[in-house]
């Protein structure tokens, strides 16, 4: 293999390596892993990073303090976006600054709040399946199920109306876009969230409750842990980043499901295996075209692949490295049986998801209870008519016609 600190190739090629359609994974990651597990590559935007792909070298990205975040924020660093990351929000910290919003926020997300939280996510499911049988055949997955399941979580979680969900859908979109309209949604959303939000937080000062927000502002007004700019920032991250990556996931699995009928006769005929097949679906399935926020490593760091040179922009496909060959076996097979199964679909280190509870709930009542009432339930169009979300960073089906 070729050292990476020869110089590198002047036409890296450009990544994504082609479009993203359907929940396949990309067979260039396969061939990287084996010959070239730190790539140089082409972003859309802001020019070259080294692609990791291998599991141990994602997992060293994700949780080396040497590979920060923060040191991204106002440059015009290789990404996927188009936009350069202005405002600094826990997505963009790195610790001691992380630590404290994260310690904050996890209040929120400790394991006894999240089972608290399961009687309602489960009463969620029921009401959008009565309404998807309501509607009658065929109907929409995705406008029935998946896409409104997680907005009405985080509603009632963060303490927002669920009444203004269409605002959420169209600021979340303007979020992940990477098309050529992309700059164009992102500005036309520009300061609404924040603005939203902020008369969000006033109300909470005048109501105050004990949902996320409410403990937010507490810890900005009484406990001054949080500054005005942090609260309102954090406020906004948490609505828009909490419902559209498990939107996308549920999908993503009921699509696989549903064209894999021996694994969903499994899963039917051992409702107790659902844990274990979440668990498996999260590795197997991607998520994103892009996993990940592009990180600048801080000093010199050695990879299996190579060195990566203090300065250099790098960035991660957890993907890839839920499918590498030298940690799992057979990865290229979904089986629901997989143990141990530690996928890094949740990321890895300081960042790793704080949602990951609260999703697998989600993902857990949404599918275990679909399989249970509607034991029938199927494609009501052929694989290759289901259409996909396209020019965004997250992968996911625009709509899922069933039947059952």
């Amino acid at each position: 293999m070729a050292s990476t600190e020869e110089p590198a190739s002047p036409t890296p090629p450009s990544y994504p390596f082609r479009q993203a359609r359907g929940v396949g994974i990309d067979p260039e990651f396969a061939r990287l892993r084996h010959d070239a597990p730190l790539a140089r590559v082409t972003m859309p935007y802001g020019g070259q990073a080294w692609l990791v792909t291998r599991y141990e070298d994602v997992r060293t990205v994700l949780g080396d303090r040497r590979f920060s975040r923060a040191a991204t924020l106002g440059r015009d660093v290789p990404r996927l976006v188009p936009l350069v990351q202005q405002v600094s929000s826990i997505l963009t910290l790195d610790p001691p600054d992380h630590t404290r919003h994260r310690r904050l926020v996890s209040r929120a997300f400790t394991p006894r709040r999240m089972e608290e939280l399961r009687p309602k996510v489960e009463q969620f499911v029921d009401e959008l399946i009565d309404e998807l049988v309501g509607h009658g055949q065929p109907a929409d997955m995705v406008a029935h199920v998946t896409r409104p399941l997680p907005v009405m979580v985080i509603c009632e979680l963060l303490g927002v109306p669920f009444g203004e969900r269409h605002l959420f859908y169209t600021w979340s979109e303007a979020m992940r876009s990477t098309g050529a309209d992309a700059v164009a949604k992102m500005k036309q959303a520009g300061q609404l969230p924040w603005d939203y939000l902020a008369d969000r937080i006033s109300v909470e000062r005048e109501n105050p409750s004990d949902n996320l927000l409410g403990t937010l502002v507490r810890a900005r007004d009484e406990e001054e842990r949080l500054s005005e700019q942090e609260l309102v920032s954090f406020a906004v991250t948490l609505l828009l980043a909490g419902h559209e990556t498990t939107t996308d996931e549920l999908g993503n699995f009921l699509y696989t499901l549903l064209v894999n009928p021996a694994h969903l006769e499994q899963l039917r005929a051992q409702p107790d295996m659902l844990e274990s097949a979440i668990e498996e679906l999260l590795r197997f399935v991607p998520i994103g075209t892009l996993s990940g926020f592009t990180r600048i490593a801080t000093e010199d760091v050695r990879l299996s692949g190579g060195l990566v040179r203090a300065g250099d922009s790098v960035v991660v496909q957890a993907d890839s490295a839920n499918r590498d060959e030298s940690v799992f076996a057979d990865p290229d097979e979904l089986d629901f049986q997989r143990e141990p199964n530690r996928h890094l679909a949740f990321g890895h280190g300081p960042h790793h998801c704080l949602g990951a509870q609260l999703a697998r709930i989600e993902l857990r009542a949404a599918i275990g209870t679909l399989l249970a009432r509607l034991p029938a339930l199927a494609l009501a169009v052929s694989a290759h008519e289901v259409s996909w979300k396209l020019g965004r960073s997250a992968l996911g089906p625009q709509a899922l016609p069933v039947r059952w």
